[in-house]
C-alpha cells in the first residue's frame, strides 16, 4: 500500500514539473538567447512573460468553477496543451503569436496546478499519507532545475533558441506520459461540484490578499530576468548555465521546509519571515551583481517563492471569519487573482523601466519594498486573526453560564 501513495505523489511531482516548472518557468533560461537572436526589447520580453501570467490568472479562475469531466482528464489535457504550446514557441518569431501561445500556456499551467493538486492531495490525505504532499510540490523546483540544465547543455553546444523550445516540449511530453501512467483514473467528476460561492471576507483576509499580491510582484521580476541579468554582466556571465539550475534546486525542498517552520511559528509569521528572506535575495540581485550576490539571489528567491505560495493558501483558511470558512475555492480564487495581478504587473513594469533607464535596479528595489510591505501586512493579518479568535473565545465563555 505504501508504494501506491508514493507512486501517486511522484506522479504529482511530474505533473507540477511539466505544467509549472517547465511550462511556466523555462521561459527564463530561454529568454537571453531568444532576445539576442530576435532582438527583442526588455519591454517585449516583459510583455511575453506577463501574457503567461494573465493566462494563469484566467485559468485559475476558470478551473475553480464547475467543469464537466474528471479531474484527471483535465489534468492530462492541460499537460498536452502545455507541450504543444512549448513546441509552437519555436516555430514562430511573431510577437503576437508569442503572446497568444504564452497566454494559452499560462491557462494550461493553472489547470495543471489546480487539478493535479486536487486529485493527488485528496488521494494522499484519504490514504493517510498527507506528508507526501511535499513530494508533489517539489515538482516545480524539479522541473525548473531539469529544464534549466537541459537548456544550458544545448546552449553550450550551440543550439538555436528555437531548439530550446522543442527540447523543453519533448521533456514536458515525456513527463506527461509518465503522469498518465502514475496517476490512475479519477472517480470524482468535477461537474458534480458546486459552483464558487461568495467568500466571507475578514479584515485579516483582506490584509493577506494584499500581501499575496505584493509577493507576486516581489518575486517575479527576479524570477523572470535573473538569467538575463547574469548574461549582461561580464564579470559573472560564466554563471549563466548554472544560476537557474540553482534557483530550481533551491525550490525543491522549500515547501517542506517552510511548512515545517510554519507549524512551529505560525503560518502568517512564517509568511512574514519568508517574505523578508526573499526581499534580501531580490536586493542582492539589484545591489550586489557579483558571483556571491547572484548566488544569494538564486538561493533566497528560489528557496522561498514556492514556500510562500503554499503558506499563503494555507493562511487563507486560517483567516476565515469565525465559524464560517466558506467555499475554499472562492478564497483560493481571490488569492490567485491578487497574486496574478502582481505577477502580471511585475515583468511589464520592469521591462519598460529597463528600456527607459538601462537598468533593472530600480524595479528590483521596488520589488524589495513590495516584499517588505507584504511581510508587514502578514504580521497585521496575524494580529487581526488572533484578536478575532480571542474575541470569539471571550464571547463563547460569556455565554456558557447561560447554557
Amino acid at each position: 500500500m505504501t508504494k501506491r501513495p508514493l507512486l501517486l505523489s511522484l506522479g504529482g511531482l511530474l505533473a507540477m514539473a511539466a505544467g509549472i516548472g517547465i511550462g511556466r518557468f523555462v521561459y527564463t533560461p530561454i529568454l537571453p538567447p531568444m532576445v539576442e537572436a530576435l532582438h527583442l526589447t526588455k519591454s517585449q520580453a516583459g510583455l511575453i512573460a506577463s501574457a503567461n501570467f494573465i493566462g494563469y490568472f484566467a485559468g485559475a479562475l476558470l478551473a475553480a468553477v464547475r467543469l464537466p469531466g474528471s479531474r484527471r482528464s483535465w489534468l492530462l489535457a492541460s499537460l498536452a496543451v502545455t507541450a504543444i504550446c512549448l513546441a509552437a514557441m519555436g516555430l514562430t518569431s511573431s510577437l503576437p503569436l508569442f503572446l497568444l501561445l504564452r497566454l494559452v500556456a499560462g491557462m494550461a499551467s493553472a489547470f495543471a496546478l489546480i487539478f493535479s493538486s486536487a486529485l493527488v492531495l485528496d488521494r494522499l490525505a484519504s490514504a493517510g499519507h498527507g506528508s507526501l504532499s511535499a513530494v508533489h510540490f517539489a515538482g516545480v523546483g524539479s522541473g525548473i532545475a531539469v529544464s534549466a540544465a537541459l537548456v544550458a547543455l544545448l546552449v553550450s553546444n550551440g543550439a538555436a533558441w528555437s531548439s530550446l523550445w522543442f527540447a523543453s516540449a519533448a521533456l514536458a511530453l515525456v513527463a506527461s506520459l509518465a503522469v498518465a501512467w502514475m496517476v490512475p483514473p479519477d472517480s470524482i467528476v468535477t461537474g458534480n461540484a458546486p459552483p464558487i460561492a461568495k467568500a466571507p471576507v475578514s479584515a485579516a483576509f483582506l490584509a493577506l490578499i494584499a500581501a499575496y499580491g505584493l509577493f507576486g510582484f516581489g518575486y517575479v521580476i527576479t524570477a523572470t530576468f535573473i538569467v538575463d541579468m547574469v548574461r549582461g554582466s561580464a564579470g559573472i556571465a560564466h554563471l549563466e548555465p548554472y544560476i537557474w539550475v540553482l534557483f530550481g534546486l533551491s525550490a525543491v525542498p522549500s515547501v517542506a521546509l517552510w511548512a515545517w517552520i510554519g507549524r512551529s511559528w505560525g503560518v502568517l509569521r512564517t509568511f512574514a519571515i519568508a517574505s523578508l528572506v526573499e526581499a534580501a535575495g531580490v536586493a542582492a540581485s539589484a545591489l550586489w551583481l557579483h558571483t556571491t550576490g547572484v548566488i544569494v539571489a538564486a538561493v533566497f528567491v528560489g528557496g522561498t517563492f514556492m514556500g510562500l505560495t503554499a503558506l499563503g493558501l494555507i493562511a487563507a483558511r486560517e483567516t476565515s471569519p469565525n465559524g464560517t470558512g466558506g467555499d475554499p475555492r472562492s478564497r483560493i480564487a481571490l488569492m490567485t487573482a491578487s497574486f496574478s495581478a502582481g505577477q502580471i504587473l511585475g515583468p511589464v513594469f520592469a521591462g519598460y523601466v529597463y528600456d527607459a533607464t538601462g537598468s533593472l535596479a530600480m524595479p528590483s528595489l521596488a520589488a524589495v519594498a513590495a516584499l517588505v510591505l507584504a511581510a508587514l501586512l502578514s504580521v497585521v493579518a496575524d494580529a487581526q486573526r488572533r484578536g478575532a479568535a480571542r474575541a470569539a473565545n471571550a464571547s463563547l465563555a460569556a455565554r456558557k453560564p447561560e447554557a
